[in-house]
């Protein structure tokens, strides 16, 4: 039996690993990062051993370390959660040659579908459908478009879709750099691509005494770089096709009895609208959105993972599924801002309504987390910060509690793609069940990516922040505190403040009177404190919850909430940059410089790649010109704010 259960990975798996364990009498490990040494995985363990570095290939994806952690903290067995090592037969077998548990699948397994490219080939002999692979070499016009994968790892890691031929080679070696980075491991393939297909998937389970199990089958297919953003169980496709589901479960029992699998794994497919389905690859890991499988099941598949690597029997067959559950992964990323990922203090984080939390769910709200108010979200790893589960008896009643619980959710100090999230749930499209992997697309980051706070709700969200900020200040004075702000015996002028939201600057302007509020037309105000001001809009009283931050006011409100950036009265010079700066929208590393100094350049051309959060992000020149300062090399770390390089208009210096 399993006594004492490392976790060889961090955040919101980690964590989730650790709530079963602490439900069945085991101890738990975790590892940890310099980056993470306060994180919440390592204070919910019941002991912890760094793993020095903040770079995951110093830390999570190093094998020795993690068998070494295990060994001096006395542990028994080895859970490998996902990403990272998880799906590494070298790994497993390092973890089995110490004498360790290994809770995953036989190493030959893990080999087998470890590489994309051999996964089709064996999958083609098991009678399972699959696209046919291409050789990039070997590639024409009339293959166009077609799908770079790497053939290690997924997460969407590696990945590129090429419509021309002329992008072919750079899009395959960018793939390549992305994969060896995440995965350790270049080598790509090509398919063709679907445009509009659906991503289905079957969660499996299976013992070391024969038994298969098809659980059920999950939709994945609203993706943003080719990671998935929304899952769901059942699939509104499967559900409407007849015959579909058997022909899928069968196929992926196929797939798991080809290579002898033992535990918890998931065989991907894409399909088309009529049915059809190809074999994509097979995950021999927990997924990350397992929790909507548990959730219409009643099974806890951490725990039955646990009980099959110690030897134990499952039952004839799973359960039924019941009810509708759909996920949603709240990122710090900007959608807006081609998916730019965010770091920094999340100051708080509130999700309301939650019912359970890493544990399966009938019904309501279900909250698997990897952080907590007051945490630093670091950009060295996956910008996911939680994922939140609905559960109910019909699909839209779960996209309705969903999409109220995220809009009322407090996330303070991170931008985050929630409004995204909040305006698919709300999409008539995807309440329809008329989702495909170009669903983003279709219907347009402009529309689906704006916030859900209407210009007005802005308006009165820096009212708000003016006066709360105002009362802050006289809770504060040591003299005459109880006198309002700004209070004059004669009339003079207003109180001015001004703050930028996005990219706009908003100035308010109000007094505080022996009558009350002199400001916007049409509101007057009820109450003002430092955390809660409440105003009559029109009649109608709205109550906005104010948080002041060094550098930052968030208001939340029904209407929506709003981060504000307070602008100083006056600028500090040395803050000011050169004209046409391309400033590091992140922290991360310079991993390849396209141009030189001196040189001419487009608008719109590559000038150099960042890597932050385990993703590869362009930098652009925002306009022709010349590019009279480059400040950064490859390999150089940089910090937000960093001025990377100076495109300047031609003639100018």
């Amino acid at each position: 039996m399993i006594t004492s259960l490392l976790v060889a990975n961090r955040g919101e798996i980690a964590r989730r690993v650790f709530r079963t364990c602490r439900s069945l009498g085991i101890s738990t490990v975790a590892v940890h990062s310099d980056a993470d040494a306060t994180a919440a995985h390592v204070r919910e363990a019941d002991a912890a051993v760094p793993l020095p570095g903040t770079a995951s290939a110093d830390t999570y994806l190093r094998a020795d370390l993690l068998v070494a952690a295990a060994r001096e903290s006395g542990a028994d067995a080895v859970h490998p959660g996902y990403g990272f090592l998880s799906e590494n037969a070298a790994f497993a077998r390092a973890v089995l040659g110490a004498g360790l548990t290994w809770v995953g699948p036989p190493p030959g397994a893990i080999e087998s579908m470890g590489s994309k490219i051999e996964a089709k080939r064996l999958m083609a002999g098991a009678g399972v459908p699959v696209l046919s692979e291409l050789d990039p070499a070997a590639i024409t016009a009339a293959d166009l478009p077609v799908l770079v994968k790497a053939s290690a790892g997924g997460g969407g890691r590696g990945m590129r879709v090429v419509r021309t031929l002329g992008e072919l080679a750079s899009q395959v070696d960018d793939a390549r750099s992305e994969a060896v980075a995440a995965f350790g491991d270049g080598a790509v393939f090509c398919e063709p691509y679907l445009e509009t297909g659906r991503h289905i998937e079957v969660q499996v389970l299976c013992d070391a005494h024969g038994t298969v199990w098809a659980v059920g089958e999950r939709e994945c297919s609203i993706q943003r770089r080719h990671q998935k953003v929304v899952e769901e169980s059942p699939s509104p496709l499967v559900a409407r096709v007849a015959g579909m589901r058997d022909e899928l479960f069968a196929a992926a029992r196929n797939a798991a009895k080809a290579i002898g699998y033992v535990g918890a794994g998931t065989v991907e497919f894409l399909a088309d609208s009529d049915g059809r389905f190809y074999f994509l690859e097979m995950n021999t890991r927990l997924q990350v959105e397992h929790p909507v499988t548990e959730c219409v099941t009643g099974l806890d598949l951490v725990e039955l993972q646990l009980s099959v690597a110690e030897g134990r029997s499952l039952p004839a067959g799973p359960p039924e599924p019941r009810g509708h559950a759909i996920e949603v992964r709240l990122y710090a990323e900007d959608p807006a801002e081609g998916w730019r990922p965010a770091s920094g203090t999340l100051h708080r984080f509130d999700v309301p309504s939650v019912a359970a939390e890493f544990v399966p769910l009938a019904k309501g709200i279900r909250l698997d987390s990897g952080v907590a108010s007051g945490e630093v979200v670091s950009p060295y790893y996956d910008p996911m910060l939680a994922k939140v589960i609905s559960v109910a008896s019909t699909r839209d009643a779960a996209a309705r509690a969903l999409a109220a619980t995220l809009t009322r959710a407090r996330v303070h100090g991170v931008t985050t793609n929630r409004d995204l999230l909040v305006r698919i749930l709300t999409h008539p499209a995807f309440l329809a069940g008329d989702t495909d992997t170009a669903f983003l697309d279709r219907h347009g980051l402009d529309t689906l990516a704006a916030p859900l706070a209407s210009e007005e709700t802005v308006r009165l969200s820096v009212l708000a922040a003016a006066l709360a900020d105002a009362a802050a200040n006289r809770a504060g004075a040591t003299v005459l505190g109880r006198i309002p702000s700004g209070w004059r015996n004669v009339v003079a002028g207003p109180q001015v403040k001004t703050y930028r939201a996005g990219g706009d600057e908003h100035e308010v302007r109000y007094r505080l009177t022996r009558t009350g509020l002199d400001g916007p037309e049409g509101v007057r105000l009820v109450e003002a404190t430092p955390g809660s001001v409440v105003l009559d809009v029109d009649g109608v009283r709205r109550r906005f919850e104010v948080a002041a931050y060094p550098g930052l006011s968030c208001v939340d409100s029904s209407l929506g909430s709003v981060a504000l950036t307070p602008v100083e009265r006056f600028a500090d010079p040395a803050a000011q940059v050169a004209a046409g700066s391309l400033l590091a929208p992140m922290p991360g590393t310079v991993v390849r410089v396209a141009v030189e100094r001196g040189a001419t350049v487009t608008e719109g051309q590559p000038l150099l790649w960042l890597e932050a959060m385990k993703m590869q992000h362009q930098i652009n020149a925002p306009a022709d010109g010349v590019v009279t300062e480059l400040g950064v090399g490859a390999g150089d770390q940089v910090e937000v704010g960093r001025v990377l390089a100076v495109v300047s208009a031609e003639g100018e210096s």
